[in-house]
């Protein structure tokens, strides 16, 4: 009688331990998915900042705001990283869509959008980040005297681009999962306000780095976006001749 009596609390105390044991292995993989997550945010934080590259924008922001009020500015700095987050946030739920109507494939974005963002690596290495983004003498003019120049040249061609659109065009169809996915909405929103915040302190930073400064921060950018661009390249051209054999 006594050891039946004690099934009962013998199987409570079972049921216990499991329910100790499944709630541990769920904190365990929970926390480990958690981490893997973290991972790739931080990754992708870090792909996208090199190749946008805010630190590079700062001289021609600086050069054609330096005679507006600071109140005007800190606007401009505003606009200039909404157009930018709307820009990025478009091609990156767009860019299938897009691919699919030209009848491309993701294989020929990577190799293009390397050689896009081999180009613009090569312009940070070399002190000519924005010739190689289409500011010229001529949109510099056209900027002085337009009074806003929040979405050209600002937001469009010096902070998005070919290159950081290829390359979220290319994220998009490379996670096919909606959680991957908005983890790189939120590094898109993360990176927006890394540039809204350049942009605030760029006169700062511009006195504190100077022209030389900025330079070696932007070709310490262009060794890392060359290196995207290679992997970019490479694997475009494995996937082509997969897909082709």
């Amino acid at each position: 009688m006594e050891r039946g009596e004690n099934l009962p609390f013998v199987e409570s105390v079972c049921d216990v331990y499991v329910t100790i044991y499944h709630n541990f292995r769920n904190f365990v993989q929970n926390r480990t998915l958690f981490r893997s997550f973290m991972d790739f945010f931080i990754a992708t934080i870090f792909s996208l900042f090199s190749i946008v590259d805010p630190p590079g924008a700062i001289p021609v922001y600086v050069a054609l705001t330096s005679d507006r009020p600071k109140a005007e500015r800190n606007r401009i700095a505003l606009h200039t990283s909404l157009y930018f987050l709307l820009i990025l946030v478009s091609f990156f739920l767009a860019g299938s869509y897009i691919l699919s109507f030209f009848g491309l494939s993701i294989h020929a974005l990577r190799i293009a959008g390397g050689m896009a963002l081999l180009i613009s690596g090569f312009g940070l290495m070399s002190g000519n980040f924005a010739q190689r983004r289409g500011y010229d003498e001529n949109v510099e003019k056209q900027s002085q005297e337009r009074q806003d120049i929040a979405f050209s040249p600002m937001a469009m061609p010096m902070l998005s681009g070919p290159g950081s659109i290829s390359y979220l065009i290319t994220q998009f169809n490379q996670n096919p999962g909606w959680d991957q996915r908005l983890i790189i909405v939120a590094a898109i929103v993360a990176v927006t306000v890394l540039v809204w915040a350049s942009l605030r302190v760029a006169p700062f930073l511009f006195k504190v780095f100077g022209p030389g400064g900025l330079n070696a921060i932007a070709r310490i950018m262009g060794f890392i976006v060359i290196a995207i661009a290679v992997q970019f390249m490479v694997d475009g051209v494995v996937h082509l001749i997969d897909q082709l054999n």
